[in-house]
C-alpha cells in the first residue's frame, strides 16, 4: 500500500492542475469503489473550487469551496492520472505502464486557470473516496485519533517518547499504529529501524532517551529521502504523471532478504510480525 512518501508525491503532481480549478464535470462509472460513494457525490463536487489539495497520513484531502472536504484514499493499486498542457506534467522519471481504461472508476473534469482531466483507475478496487461536511474532517472516520504528521510541527522527540512509553508492543508494531504516527508504512519502518540501529523485536516502551532521539531522526530523514527520490515503486504505484519512484533502489534493508547489509556484509534478513514481513539486519540493529 502506497504510505506517506507515494502519496505526497501524487499531492505534488496533482496540485498544479487541481488547486484553485472548478470541477466542470464528475463522472463516476460505478457507485462503489471499497466502499460506496457518498450520496450525490458528483453533485456535491461539480460547481466546487478546490481551494487547496492537502495530504494527511496516507491520504488526499481536497478543500472544497462549499466548505465540504473530498477524500481519497489509493487503496493497493489506486492511480491518478493527468490529461493537460505539458506545463502541468510533473516528474522526469521513466513512464509507468499505461492504466487499463476498464478500470477507468472516477473521471474529474476541470476547468480553471489550468484546466484538465484527472482519472481515477483502480484494479483491485481497495482505494475510496468519501466526502466530510463543513468543520467535520477533523472528526471523520478516516481522521479521529490519528496520530500526529511525521513532516509536520505536531510530532516532535518529545511527542514520539510520549507515545511509545508504557508500550509492550514491538517497536515495529507500535511504528504502524496510526495513532502514534500518522503516514507510516511497512517499507518506510523497517528503513528507520535500519538507520536508527533499533531491533524491530525491541519493546517500543524501551525505545527512549537517546535511542527514542535517534528514531525520531530518521523517521523524518528517510520520508523525505524517499520523497526526493518520488517514493517507491514496487508493485501498483506511479505518480501522477506515470512517473515511476526510485526510493526502492536506495532501500537498505526492505525487501533485501539475504542480501549483504551495507553496514555490516552480513545478511539482512526477515522475520513475520502481526502477518507482515519484518526486514532487519541482526548486527547492526539492537
Amino acid at each position: 500500500m502506497p504510505e506517506l512518501p507515494e502519496v505526497e508525491t501524487v499531492r505534488r503532481g496533482l496540485a498544479p492542475v487541481m488547486e484553485g480549478a472548478v470541477f466542470a464535470g464528475v463522472e463516476a462509472r460505478r457507485p462503489d469503489l471499497r466502499f460506496p460513494l457518498p450520496g450525490d457525490f458528483a453533485g456535491r463536487l461539480v460547481g466546487q473550487r478546490v481551494d487547496s489539495l492537502d495530504r494527511r497520513g496516507k491520504y488526499l484531502i481536497a478543500h472544497l469551496s462549499s466548505g465540504e472536504s473530498l477524500i481519497m484514499h489509493l487503496g493497493m493499486s489506486g492511480r491518478f492520472t493527468i490529461e493537460a498542457g505539458a506545463a502541468h506534467q510533473p516528474g522526469v522519471f521513466s513512464r509507468a505502464h499505461d492504466c487499463n481504461p476498464r478500470h477507468d472508476h472516477v473521471v474529474f473534469e476541470f476547468s480553471g486557470p489550468a484546466p484538465g482531466r484527472v482519472t481515477y483507475n483502480d484494479p483491485r478496487r481497495f482505494g475510496f473516496m468519501d466526502i466530510a461536511g463543513p468543520g467535520e474532517l477533523e472528526t471523520c472516520r478516516h481522521f479521529k485519533g490519528m496520530g500526529p504528521e511525521p513532516l509536520g510541527n505536531g510530532f516532535s522527540p518529545a511527542v514520539l517518547k510520549a507515545a511509545l512509553k508504557g508500550r509492550a508492543a514491538p517497536i515495529k508494531a507500535a511504528l504502524l499504529d496510526q495513532h502514534v504516527v500518522a503516514g507510516l508504512g511497512n517499507i518506510y519502518v523497517c528503513e528507520a529501524l535500519f538507520r536508527a540501529g533499533i531491533s524491530p523485536r525491541r519493546k517500543a516502551g524501551s525505545v527512549a532517551g537517546k535511542r527514542s532521539d535517534r528514531l525520531y531522526s530518521e523517521i523524518i530523514a528517510v520520508l523525505n529521502d524517499a520523497i526526493e527520490a518520488g517514493g517507491s515503486s514496487l508493485r501498483d504505484f506511479a505518480a501522477a504523471d506515470g512517473a515511476l519512484g526510485y526510493f526502492q533502489h536506495r532501500f537498505d534493508v526492505y525487501d533485501r532478504e539475504g542480501e549483504q547489509c551495507r553496514r555490516c556484509d552480513k545478511p539482512v534478513r526477515r522475520l513475520v510480525q502481526a502477518g507482515r514481513s519484518t526486514f532487519f539486519c541482526p548486527s547492526c540493529q539492537r
